[in-house]
């Protein structure tokens, strides 16, 4: 069960706490309405976001995070190092946005027992190159969403994977209209289930 930040549908939360394996994201927002169970918690490890959950002691105390027994890293550093040139140049604004924490967090889990995962930027360029099928305006990156949905695809090959809490909206230089093409192709091939069972449509 992946769980995104998106609004949970009334009644689903127990059907998330009765999966075998629960992915949140971030500062899991979807904790509460969206069940309690938490098994990972995939997170951005560079930027203002790591930064700020790093230096939250609430989010190191959130029941969610504690109860983790894995934290995801969701942007290999070795290809966000290679992106701080050119967003330099076409995003000057995102001057921090390639900063890396990718460390503090292995520190973080050393410290609370925690396996720590750096998920490959192979799958960041598999799922750059499956959006490019989609009609897609400039991006800057795939959202943390789209990112774990490929690991979990690759890495669960026979596993049933359901989602929840996916909107497909959010930052504005995330892919989200070709994101949501993309999870519905997954779902047309019954390589996933949305548990809501209907297609949500985001306006840009």
């Amino acid at each position: 069960m992946i769980v995104g930040n998106g609004e949970v549908g009334e009644g689903q939360a127990g059907i998330i706490d009765a999966a075998d394996f629960v992915i949140r994201f971030n500062d899991c927002r979807s904790y509460g309405a969206g069940g309690s169970r938490t098994d990972a918690v995939a997170v951005c490890n560079t930027g203002r976001p790591a930064k700020a959950m790093l230096c939250s002691p609430e989010w190191r105390a959130h029941p969610g995070v504690v109860a983790a027994r894995e934290i995801w890293s969701v942007r290999d550093p070795e290809r966000f190092a290679a992106m701080r040139a050119p967003l330099a140049v076409s995003h000057p604004d995102l001057d921090d946005f390639c900063d890396d924490y990718t460390d503090a967090f292995s520190a973080f889990c050393a410290d609370t027992g925690k396996t720590h995962i750096v998920i490959d930027k192979s799958v960041h360029a598999s799922v750059d190159a499956s959006l490019s099928a989609f009609a897609t305006a400039p991006y800057v990156v795939p959202s943390s969403g789209m990112i774990v949905i490929a690991e979990v695809l690759n890495k669960f090959v026979d596993a049933e994977v359901m989602l929840a809490g996916f909107g497909h909206v959010g930052w504005e230089w995330h892919p989200f209209a070709a994101e949501r093409q993309l999870v519905d192709s997954y779902v047309a091939a019954g390589r996933l289930t949305r548990l809501s069972g209907k297609i949500l449509v985001s306006s840009f």
